[in-house]
């Protein structure tokens, strides 16, 4: 190591902690308040508890330095716009009336106001509420709950960070509000948002701030010369506030390329960055600039967002690598702990053998409080820790569980015409129309219907021994018959079977398939008080027997009209579990849709005529370099054919994609050669639609025009406007009716309400179709 005052300078640290408690205390104390339960002061009590909680536990690890800000009612993006006023006038007298009750309008909307609009944070499964600006924008700074929330650690003692969106990503984030035109760009109201964030930084500077992280995600993306320009602007002019904490600038998930160079000139006094895996490049590029003399650097050597054991012997030759390229060397995860689940020791159904390979908040907190004291003490400090962890990566890495000779036989064995269909999308289309015979603008919906309280228990019930199998097959008979019935009344043309049997759209499968681990307590949060538990990918991927054939053909034989098969897509199965990372992520996806082949060939065979294969990850997988997106879209768009392109030309293959941003991806959905897609498009006011026009789509496609992630019910009106901006952009034969996504979070009483306004507005707009249409 060249530099002992620097390591022994080592602190630990992290970026921001799981919100919802190890039981998601979070989720039940909104959700009460939701339904007038719980009152706004034993909310605003629960998590208070739980921010010092989970101070105190990281304090208690050996964090040195805990950060404030980072916890949420919702969401950090919209915490960031209540922070410099960005409210939308719509939403305004709500906010004026009741603070709290406001904040939830944004976020969930009202009956009569809708909500901001929501897509995913970066490349990950967090979904944001999306800032809405233009050119009549008036920032004032709100820096409440900052102040708050900061004031809160440091009456425990403790040494805090606040951590705040950087105001360079918030704008880059944000859209032009409705009304603006759509060329608006939002950086343009930099100038104007940099005195909030000055009023701000030195408001925390007074309640004794003596750092603060800004956080700047964006720049790991490619940026113009102008971006960069503004982004050089904005902490030259931080940086010469006099009346301001130290600033930390942070960045993750990618390398910064272009960016790292004004970053590093910047007058800013330290910058974190991310030291694991596609980010591994930023060493190089720190070097060649010259390092950080002077300056801090919390290096980000352990992976944030999987959850498999560091290899503590390689970060410490990176972080001493990094000790002669700044005045002292912290260390810190990649990024926020927010996208792993809590403790990974509350797992008392995973083998102990295999539970010793994985690393959830808890655990990365105690590999990074090893690594500092390894960094500043040298490693006889910790020989403890690294022999174990030397025995943990060895066994994993010997263990039959993650290789199965005749899965690697399999996929070694596919060559290109397995992943492509036996006639072209014309013909497919015209056996299509014969053998399903439905109406223009035909009307079906996602896949889900409402996961509701019966059902749950029933689940619950089963694994207790409560309930026993008999029992608990006639339980989901009778909803699958409730929900084909009400379709089939409210004239639905394509029907689905609900999925009542389903816990999740990514678990329920990786139960069923070999090489995957599912978790009791592995709670991430994807948005709001939606939780989901990804399951491990640990070993190779096969299906050993059906997985969704008999709930299908039982809801068939209910109808004679078509019911949907429903899978969920490789890419997304990827997507929504923890990713092994010992071989290529093609190769794994590989393995997953050929175990969906499977199931979509017996689907077929038991005479499903649609099938959906949901891929709403595919956009939000795409890495965040222009440079890699050529090889992850070849390998994503192959594994997606080759679990479709086995069915004749008749069966129609649908597939579903939501809240990202798809113009991005325009040319791979037509490369996915699916007959349908259908897309979120109602709080973006069917840009889609427009977006693959604009690309020449010439498949059918179905922008949704009821927004599910609100509870307000959209009148058949709002829906007809909607299908009618949809048909400025997709001619009548190739355009369907369905919502934005499933229903499993919505209740029956708005479910049933909305999809009535749907079937409406659908025959509304039929009806004013010309008769040759």
């Amino acid at each position: 190591m060249t530099s002992k005052s620097a390591a022994a300078a080592a602190r630990a640290t992290v970026y921001g902690y799981p919100r919802q408690g190890q039981n998601r205390e979070l989720k039940k104390a909104i959700e009460g308040y939701w339904k007038g339960r719980v009152d706004a002061d034993a909310l605003r009590s629960a998590a208070t508890e739980l921010r010092r909680s989970n101070w105190r536990e990281l304090a208690d690890a050996g964090i040195g330095e805990v950060p404030t800000g980072d916890f949420s009612y919702y969401d950090h993006v919209l915490d960031t716009s209540v922070m410099v006023g960005a409210v939308p006038a719509r939403h305004r007298a709500a906010v004026d009336a009741d603070a709290l009750d406001g904040y939830f309008a944004m976020a969930r909307g009202t009956q009569d106001v809708a909500p901001l609009e929501m897509t995913k944070w970066f490349d990950t499964n967090y979904h944001y509420l999306v800032p809405e600006l233009g050119p009549d924008t008036v920032f004032r700074s709100d820096s409440t709950k900052q102040v708050a929330e900061f004031t809160e650690a440091q009456e425990l003692g403790l040494t805090a960070r606040p951590v705040l969106v950087g105001p360079v990503t918030y704008l880059l984030l944000a859209k032009p509000a409705p009304g603006v035109a759509a060329d608006f760009d939002p950086l343009t109201l930099l100038d104007r948002l940099l005195p909030v964030y000055a009023e701000v930084l030195a408001d925390l500077r007074a309640a004794g701030a003596e750092w603060i992280q800004l956080d700047e995600p964006a720049l790991v993306q490619d940026r113009t010369p102008a971006e960069l320009n503004a982004a050089e602007r904005a902490y030259r002019d931080l940086g010469a506030l006099t009346d301001r904490p130290r600033i930390l600038v942070a960045s993750y998930f990618d390398r910064l390329g272009d960016a790292l160079p004004v970053l590093a000139k910047a007058p800013v006094d330290g910058l974190a960055l991310d030291f694991t895996e596609a980010a591994a490049a930023n060493l190089d590029a720190l070097a060649a600039v010259g390092g950080l003399p002077g300056k801090r650097l919390v290096a980000g050597v352990v992976n944030g967002r999987n959850i498999w054991v560091n290899d503590l012997e390689k970060s410490l030759s990176t972080l001493g690598t990094l000790l002669g390229l700044a005045d002292r060397v912290d260390v810190a995860a990649s990024c926020s702990l927010l996208h792993v689940p809590v403790d990974a020791a509350l797992e008392r159904d995973i083998e102990p053998q295999i539970l010793r390979w994985l690393a959830f908040a808890r655990q990365k907190t105690s590999e990074i409080v090893t690594l500092a004291r390894g960094l500043a003490g040298g490693t006889d400090t910790i020989s403890t820790q690294l022999a174990a962890n030397r025995a943990d990566l060895a066994s994993r890495a010997g263990s039959p569980i993650t290789r199965d000779p005749a899965v690697r036989a399999r996929t070694g064995a596919v060559t290109e015409a397995d992943a492509r269909r036996s006639q072209t999308y014309a013909e497919r289309a015209a056996a299509q129309r014969g053998s399903l015979g439905l109406p223009l603008l035909p009307t079906t919906t996602i896949g889900s219907f409402p996961q509701t309280t019966e059902l749950r228990t029933a689940r619950a019930d089963l694994r207790a021994g409560r309930l026993d199998g008999a029992g608990y097959e006639e339980r989901i008979k009778a909803e699958i018959q409730e929900v084909v019935s009400f379709q089939e009344k409210t004239g639905i043309d394509v029907l689905v079977h609900g999925e009542p049997e389903r816990n999740d759209m990514v678990q329920y499968f990786a139960e069923q398939l070999t090489g995957y681990l599912a978790t009791q307590h592995g709670w991430v949060q994807s948005y709001g008080t939606r939780y989901v538990r990804p399951p491990i990918l640990a070993g190779d991927i096969a299906r050993p027997e059906p997985m969704t054939v008999r709930w299908t053909t039982y809801a068939q034989s209910l109808t004679g009209r078509p019911v949907k098969g429903m899978l969920t897509g490789p890419v997304t199965m990827l997507a929504w579990s923890f990713v092994r990372d010992d071989q290529p992520l093609g190769d794994t996806a590989r393995q997953v849709a050929l175990a969906l082949r499977d199931e979509v060939d017996d689907l077929e065979a038991a005479g499903t005529s649609v099938i959906q294969v949901d891929e709403p990850a595919l956009r939000e997988t795409l890495p965040l370099r222009a440079a890699d997106h050529p090889a992850y879209l070849a390998w994503a768009t192959e594994a997606f054919r080759l679990s479709t392109a086995g069915v004749r030309p008749e069966t129609q293959i649908h597939t579903h994609m939501c809240y990202a941003e798809f113009g991005d991806i325009v040319q791979a959905i037509d490369d996915l050669d699916a007959d349908v897609i259908s897309l979120e498009a109602a709080r973006s006011h069917m840009q889609v639609a427009r977006e693959l026009a604009a690309h020449g789509y010439p498949r059918e496609a179905g922008p949704g025009v009821y927004d599910i992630h609100s509870p307000r019910v959209p009148s058949a009106e709002e829906a007809a406007t909607l299908l009618r901006t949809g048909l400025e952009a997709i001619p009548a034969e190739r355009l369907w009716v369905n919502p934005d996504c499933g229903l499993k979070t919505r209740g029956w009483p708005e479910t049933r309400s909305s999809l009535e306004n749907l079937v409406t507005a659908a025959r509304t707009v039929r009806e004013e179709l010309p008769a040759s249409s």
